[in-house]
């Protein structure tokens, strides 16, 4: 696919290219070097609660918990790949597929990938007025909804066992 090409499915769902080149709804911190810091603050997080997941396994931690944590650490985890190496084995996709392994190489260099998004559920589409609303515009990745699953199912169903 090119980039803003997209499939619809259904009026409510909507495969939709994007890449996404800073933190989650597109926000950016601080040019190449905020990439580089986002990307190394993101690595050590995960490390942490990929170290924290496993101490949690040894105290016997209900497996619902267990398996929200891991949703969001599988989340990100897929996040930091994406943002380290799309852009080292893809070339750009502006106007045209992108090549994978193309021979002048990728489009950038190791942690500044962009991260793609495809997932686009317009639930409600409406013009209220003169105004054009749409309920749930973010595209979004499997690992964002990973994170976001995660995060809903902690909240709602384990959060005592934090105290």
């Amino acid at each position: 696919m090119f980039l803003g090409q997209e499939f619809i499915i259904y009026d409510w769902f909507i495969i939709h290219f994007a890449e996404n080149n800073g933190m989650a709804f597109g926000f950016e911190f601080g040019g190449r070097a905020g990439k580089y810091f986002l990307t190394i603050f993101r690595i050590v997080i995960v490390t942490l609660g990929i170290k924290y997941l496993y101490t949690i396994t040894k105290k016997g931690f209900d497996s619902g918990a267990l398996i929200s944590i891991g949703l969001i650490l599988g989340g990100a985890i897929g996040n930091i790949i994406d943002s380290c190496f799309y852009g080292l084995i893809f070339n750009d996709s502006y106007n045209n597929v992108a090549s994978f392994l193309p021979k002048e190489g990728g489009y950038e260099s190791f942690m500044h990938g962009r991260v793609v998004d495809m997932f686009y559920f317009p639930i409600i589409n409406t013009h209220i007025f003169d105004y054009h609303f749409v309920f749930f515009r973010p595209v979004f990745n499997l690992a964002d909804a990973g994170i976001s699953v995660g995060i809903v199912l902690l909240l709602l169903f384990y959060r005592n066992l934090f105290d």
